[in-house]
């Protein structure tokens, strides 16, 4: 219980990496703050952290919308007065050719990856300032230290994640809070359902074929899953992490190796 009395915030917590790694930091102790766009998603991952014995908040919001994400940083202050944890983790996935992708498209994606993150870093990190420290933890991916055909977008979004972090990271080391970013790789989730479906169509194979050539590159043989992300978050958010900052870690079972 290495979280106890603090006050975490997750975005994108309805389900997936998300809502484990808000129900892994009710389990350390600290009191989680779930985000997502969807209310029902966000109502039930509350249910089932207030269970552990934390106090358990849901915020509808849309990270991409500045007056969202206040609008929720100054909800958390007035329920907790405190902000000790912010995990930006909200993310979006499209799959196309850069020939055939479209300028909503890049925009989508950017937004919600690049911008969203910007934003949720920004109002916390200003409550992190006035209260002497705090952690950011960022979303980003393997694909954002290696392009990867037909995600060329997302590639960049990712890859803008881990640049700013390690920028900001600098900027706000003097007011005692660290930025760190966990890069997960093919994880058992929707999202990568929804890739698998997307790759097929594009390379003419059936539904799982194109995932698995991705599982059969991975030294560690199977698939992740949100609890071995969750776990990297656990720590980066712990005592432990105090001396790391800047830092973008895969943990993505050897796919991709840094």
């Amino acid at each position: 219980m290495h979280l106890n009395g603090k006050v975490a915030v997750v975005t994108g917590a309805g389900r997936g990496i998300g809502k484990a790694i808000a129900l892994r930091l009710a389990q350390d102790g600290a009191n989680v703050v779930v985000n997502d766009l969807n209310a029902d998603n966000v109502a039930a991952v509350v249910r089932e952290a207030a269970r552990m014995g934390v106090k358990s908040m849901g915020i509808v919001a849309d990270v991409t919308s500045k007056d969202d994400v206040y609008r929720m940083t100054d909800r958390v202050m007035s329920e907790f007065g405190r902000l000790d944890i912010m995990v930006a983790n909200a993310g979006i996935v499209t799959v196309n050719t850069v020939l055939n992708l479209s300028e909503d498209e890049w925009d989508q994606v950017m937004a919600v990856n690049a911008r969203g993150v910007f934003l949720c870093n920004q109002a916390a990190a200003k409550q992190m300032v006035k209260q002497g420290g705090g952690k950011i933890i960022n979303c980003a991916s393997i694909a954002g230290h290696q392009g990867f055909p037909y995600e060329a977008h997302y590639c960049a979004s990712k890859f803008a994640v881990i640049g700013f972090s390690q920028a900001f990271a600098r900027e706000v080391a003097s007011h005692g809070i660290t930025v760190n970013c966990y890069c997960p790789g093919v994880v058992d989730t929707d999202m990568w359902e929804k890739i698998d479906g997307a790759l097929g169509e594009i390379n003419g194979v059936k539904k799982g074929e194109s995932i698995q050539k991705f599982i059969d590159q991975i030294p560690l043989g199977r698939v992740e899953t949100p609890e071995d992300v969750a776990g990297l978050v656990s720590y980066l958010a712990s005592p432990g992490a105090d001396y790391m900052t800047g830092q973008a870690i895969n943990i993505c079972g050897g796919l991709v190796m840094r």
